[in-house]
């Protein structure tokens, strides 16, 4: 960290990966609503404290709580939107068992940690830290924490997109990429695919009478994954899979869930097609694909976002460290803000291993890029 960055911040490394390893050890997965409204809890509590004003709108349909947290100064004018998701890939267990939080150097472990539990918290300790100061900043702050990003946002798109609406700023808390850039637009595309397998059942003792529907399934995803192209930023995951029902007959059912990233249009729609058209290996045996695109409308990077950007930057350089932006290849909740307010998106710290049993932040990018969040709600309008 450049030296001089303590000279200009008032917060203090140790201090914020407390918090962070606090937020890590609530474990909230996007399908468990008792579990991510705990983290929502001490939110709400931690708000309450600042003299932070606050808006909870209950889950539904299986999902946790919305929070608005609002500065105290402002009111109902135009002003700066943070987005945070509190939700994470990890089930829970996994900070007993796979990934428990632990430090080693410059370096942070714990599920959610890297996307995005340490965004949210330096932003939600800027904001924190200005009421604390008396503040305010030029406009409102208002810091919105979402239960649902992780699988798409279903419950929470709607308050987005309306608090986006009524903002001059957006900034999202996903992480950094790539050693510390933000993302200033997300050009990508997205899908979803269910594959059913339907073979043939008999009896182990007479698999010549039966047709194999998991071996099937087996050549069908070495064929999706090949389909992968890391130079370019296309990915195909098969993610979750299942079939048969006892290893004494010859599975007659097997099904997958795929999941597809894609740098661009073109290639989405490509590699799209090529999953759609894929056959059966065995004559006996058919497969059904459906696909549903990514429901994130396009992020382009507007003159508006670049404004945004370069003040960013300025900031940035003012704190001691160089800000870069970037193409993020996958959508985000940015996607939906950006629609309707120029919007910066991987505003979190460093790091790396998003929804892997590595994931990771620097512990020293912490300070940096909270002061770079506290200084653009002191500075923005």
């Amino acid at each position: 960290m450049n030296d001089g960055i303590s000279d200009m911040t008032p917060f203090a490394t140790q201090a914020l990966l407390d918090e962070v390893k606090t937020w890590v050890e609530i474990e909230s997965p996007s399908i468990d609503a008792v579990a991510v409204n705990r983290l929502m809890d001490k939110i709400e509590a931690d708000a309450n404290a600042a003299g932070a004003s606050m808006k909870r709108i209950p889950g539904r349909d299986g999902y946790g709580d919305q929070l608005l947290v609002t500065s105290p100064w402002g009111g109902e004018e135009p002003g700066v939107l943070v987005v945070s998701h509190v939700d994470t890939v990890h089930p829970v267990g996994t900070l007993t068992r796979e990934l428990p939080f632990r430090v080693e150097g410059d370096i942070a472990y714990g599920p959610g940690i890297y996307d995005m539990k340490g965004g949210a918290v330096i932003a939600f300790a800027a904001l924190r830290h200005l009421i604390r100061v008396g503040g305010p900043g030029k406009l409102p702050i208002r810091h919105l924490f979402v239960p649902d990003e992780e699988v798409g946002s279903p419950t929470s798109r709607e308050l987005i997109e309306e608090e986006a609406r009524r903002a001059s700023y957006v900034l999202v808390t996903e992480p950094a990429r790539d050693g510390g850039k933000i993302v200033t637009s997300r050009k990508g595309g997205t899908a979803t695919f269910d594959l059913t397998v339907t073979g043939r059942s008999e009896h182990s003792l007479h698999p010549k009478n039966g047709r194999s529907a998991v071996r099937e399934l087996a050549r069908q995803i070495l064929e999706l994954e090949s389909m992968s192209d890391y130079d370019t930023g296309l990915t195909v995951n098969v993610g979750v899979i299942g079939g048969g029902t006892s290893t004494s007959m010859v599975p007659g059912h097997a099904y997958a869930k795929i999941s597809m990233s894609a740098p661009d249009s073109e290639i989405t729609e490509k590699t799209i097609a090529r999953v759609l058209a894929l056959k059966s290996n065995d004559p006996d045996v058919t497969i059904e694909i459906t696909a549903e695109r990514g429901r994130r409308p396009g992020y382009e990077k507007s003159p508006e976002i670049e404004a945004l950007f370069q003040h960013a930057r300025g900031l940035a350089a003012e704190i001691g460290f160089v800000l870069e932006g970037v193409n993020g290849p996958i959508g985000g909740d940015a996607n939906f803000t950006a629609q309707f307010a120029p919007t910066l998106d991987g505003m979190g710290p460093d790091g790396k291993g998003a929804h892997g049993l590595q994931e990771q932040i620097s512990i020293s990018s912490l300070v940096p890029r909270a002061t770079l969040l506290l200084r653009l709600f002191e500075t923005l309008g």
